[in-house]
């Protein structure tokens, strides 16, 4: 009996310890806080051209071009299973130490949400130097090279998800 009651008041007490810290007045004076919260949850959109950030890297996207059936040269290169859609993105870094970019993190969405993941082998013929994306990046420094997506040909891209890393939130870049 004295273990049951022990127990209730305290979970009585750690229900009261966060029914006022949730009811404080500098909660509901603070206004912004929620919003945000929000904010966190919901990317920042960025358009071609603008430079959008996440974690340490700075995206600007330069432009994308679909439709290319074949990346690399006529002996060496990847073939589309639909066609390839060729991003070409700025990324630096903004941090305060090295940081890898990883190709295999980046994602593009079709208008129905459909999710297509960017195809490094193809991202290595598309690039001229090969390891463009996956290089570190020192503080202050900046890459250009391009993210292929492999689509349906029938299929049009309209945003980018950009990633610092693969645990990032990511950062969004309308497309159209």
């Amino acid at each position: 009996m004295r273990k049951t009651t022990t127990f209730a008041l305290f979970a009585t007490a750690l229900i009261a310890l966060g029914c006022g810290a949730g009811a404080t007045d500098e909660a509901g004076s603070s206004g912004g806080s929620d919003t945000a919260a929000k904010g966190e949850d919901k990317p920042k959109t960025a358009k071609i051209g603008q430079a959008v950030r996440d974690g340490k890297f700075e995206f600007t996207v330069k432009s994308n071009k679909c439709g290319v059936a074949k990346v690399g040269s006529d002996l060496i290169g990847d073939k589309a299973q639909g066609q390839f859609c060729l991003v070409t993105v700025n990324v630096k870094n903004i941090g305060k130490e090295a940081q890898t970019l990883d190709g295999s993190s980046q994602k593009a969405y079709s208008a129905d949400g459909t999710e297509y993941s960017s195809d490094t082998e193809a991202g290595l013929y598309a690039n001229k130097d090969g390891s463009t994306f996956f290089e570190e990046i020192n503080p202050g420094n900046q890459v250009t090279g391009v993210f292929v997506f492999d689509i349906p040909k029938n299929v049009k891209l309209t945003k980018l998800e950009l990633h610092d890393s693969a645990f990032s939130g990511g950062v969004e870049v309308a497309l159209s």
